[in-house]
C-alpha cells in the first residue's frame, strides 16, 4: 500500500515565560493508505498537539511531515489552505455545526472555501444517507440530537474526499450507546472511502478498533 503519512523527528515546544516546555521530542512514524491509527496517552502528553501538526493547523519546530508525499509546511499560506481543504478532514469532540444552517448545508460548508462548478449536493446527500440522516437533511442542529449532530460532522469531514481523516475524541461527548453508533459509522465510512484514519482518544474500546495503537508519553511515541 502507498505511504499516506510520514513523520521524521518531529519536534514541538511551547514557551511560557522563561520556561520552554518540550511537547513532542522527536516523533517518527509512517502510515499507509487505508490504515486506522489510535493515538492514546495521558492528558498533556501532546496528543492534540500532534493532531494539529498532522492537520497543518500548526507547523513543527523541527523535523518533517509528509502527507501523500507532499510537505505541506513548504507551501505558501494560500496553497496550504487549499491543501488542507482538499486532503484533510476533521472531526472534533464537539460537532461545531453552524446553528443557522441545515444538516445538508453544514455538510457542504468545506466545499465553499474554494468554489467550483461541481455540484457537491448529491455527494452530501449520499453521505448523510450513509450516516442514517437521509430524512433529516433539512433539520438544523437545534432539531437534532447530539449523536445526530456528530454524524453530520462525520459527513462534513468526508465531503471533499480527503485522504487523511483526523478525529479528536470524536465520541467523547456522547453516551456509550450513541458513541458506539457514531464509531461504527466512522469506521464504515473510513473503509468505504479508503482514508487514513487517525483518532485521538481516551476510550480504550475505540482505540482497540484501530489497526494500530500509538502511545504518547513524555514527548515520545511508541507503538503499543
Amino acid at each position: 500500500m502507498a505511504i499516506a503519512l510520514a513523520l521524521s523527528n518531529v519536534r514541538k515546544h511551547f514557551s511560557r515565560g522563561d520556561q520552554t516546555i518540550e511537547i513532542l521530542r522527536g516523533i517518527s512514524l509512517t502510515a499507509e493508505v487505508g490504515q486506522s491509527l489510535a493515538v492514546v496517552g495521558p492528558s498533556g502528553s501532546g496528543k492534540s498537539t500532534l493532531l494539529h501538526l498532522l492537520g497543518t493547523l500548526e507547523a513543527p519546530d523541527a523535523g518533517q511531515i509528509a502527507i501523500g508525499g507532499q510537505d505541506p509546511n513548504a507551501l505558501s499560506e494560500p496553497e496550504l489552505a487549499r491543501f488542507r481543504n482538499e486532503h484533510i478532514g476533521f472531526v472534533f469532540q464537539q460537532h461545531h455545526l453552524l446553528p443557522q444552517y441545515s444538516a445538508l448545508e453544514n455538510t457542504l460548508l468545506p466545499t465553499l472555501a474554494f468554489p467550483s462548478d461541481r455540484d457537491h449536493r448529491p455527494r452530501a446527500r449520499d453521505l448523510l444517507a450513509a450516516v442514517g440522516l437521509a430524512g433529516r437533511i433539512d433539520h438544523r442542529p437545534g432539531e437534532l440530537s447530539g449523536g445526530e449532530c456528530q454524524r453530520v460532522a462525520v459527513a462534513r469531514a468526508l465531503i471533499n474526499r480527503p485522504g487523511l481523516l483526523l478525529c479528536d475524541e470524536p465520541t467523547g461527548s456522547l453516551d456509550r450507546q450513541t458513541a458506539t453508533t457514531v464509531a461504527d459509522l466512522l469506521f464504515t465510512l473510513h473503509r468505504a472511502e479508503d482514508t487514513l484514519l487517525v483518532v485521538v482518544t481516551h476510550d480504550p474500546e475505540l482505540a482497540a478498533r484501530c489497526d494500530r495503537r500509538l502511545e504518547l508519553s513524555e514527548g515520545l511515541c511508541v507503538e503499543a
